[in-house]
């Protein structure tokens, strides 16, 4: 967007010349991300701007809204910028301390939701191992039966903040304890046996650093996104550590990539008390979810 403005930019002329600057600097959904940042320095829904074509900003707005543009031309994530994403039709707060959550990581609530009804709407007692912004457990949180109890838990103290205000502001805080430590070992000493423990661990290698999106790398928290240099290393972890925490017939649901996927099922199938009960896949077909249970 030009410093000197020509007399008239229209909400339209703004969205349409915003899309173009994006695409040139690799965005892949640039229409998206700049219809995000016009609605927010407007202070509207984005479905609002479509009635809104032919208005001139103010330039308080117009300047808000230049400032933003630089940053995500930068390769900051628009998220990051406005300060929220959209994750089961809730919206989450997030910053530079947690991970953005992802559409994928959608299944993994839905698996969960779904072996919950294994227990006919009884309470639960539910494990987030790696919660970050919290998305997973506040969205488990808000489906579950009111007496279930969900710990979500963290290694960054910075992590736990957001994904406690995010309860907060969903008002399911009553029904998430908060645990900050080393995976399942943040757990108070002889904490009762759980029905599910889900997880959306760091499962990258640091051997495929340089597949990442530098907009990812560049800007996400490497200990939410990096796992040793095959990235199975936390969850190699995490497996061994699930089976003493479930109850008979338990599940373990956790997220990876497709291409750890076959060395995470090898880890399961090779665990003393867990079988493995299906592999889910992303709607673009690629192999997602991995659901254990203890045997």
């Amino acid at each position: 967007m030009p410093e000197t403005q020509p007399d008239v930019w229209s909400n339209q002329r703004l969205l349409e010349w915003t899309t173009d600057h994006f695409k040139k600097a690799g965005a892949e959904s640039a229409r998206l991300e700049a219809e995000i940042l016009l609605a927010e320095s407007l202070g509207c829904q984005r479905i609002e701007l479509y009635t809104r074509y032919n208005e001139v900003p103010p330039a308080d707005e117009m300047a808000q809204f230049r400032a933003w543009v630089k940053r995500r031309a930068a390769g900051e994530p628009v998220a990051y910028i406005v300060g929220y994403r959209e994750f089961y039709s809730l919206r989450f707060d997030v910053n530079a301390n947690v991970l953005i959550p992802r559409p994928e990581t959608e299944h993994l609530v839905v698996a969960a939701l779904e072996a919950a009804k294994d227990y006919d709407g009884k309470p639960l007692r539910v494990i987030d191992v790696g919660t970050g912004s919290g998305c997973v457990a506040i969205a488990m949180a808000k489906h579950l039966d009111r007496e279930s109890v969900i710990g979500a838990i963290d290694l960054s103290p910075d992590a736990i903040a957001v994904a406690y205000q995010n309860a907060l502001k969903h008002e399911v805080d009553g029904k998430i304890k908060f645990f900050t430590g080393d995976l399942l070992e943040a757990l108070p000493a002889g904490s009762n046996p759980v029905h599910l423990i889900v997880s959306n661990p760091p499962y990258i290698g640091h051997q495929e650093s340089d597949t990442v999106e530098d907009q990812v790398k560049n800007f996400e928290p490497s200990m939410a996104l990096f796992a040793g240099d095959k990235g199975t290393e936390i969850i190699e972890r995490l497996i061994a550590q699930s089976v003493p925490m479930l109850l008979p017939k338990g599940q373990l649901l956790f997220e990876t990539s497709p291409s750890v996927m076959d060395a995470c099922v090898n880890l399961v199938e090779s665990q003393d008390g867990l079988e493995l009960v299906e592999i889910i896949k992303d709607l673009a077909g690629l192999k997602r979810i991995v659901v254990a249970q203890k045997s």
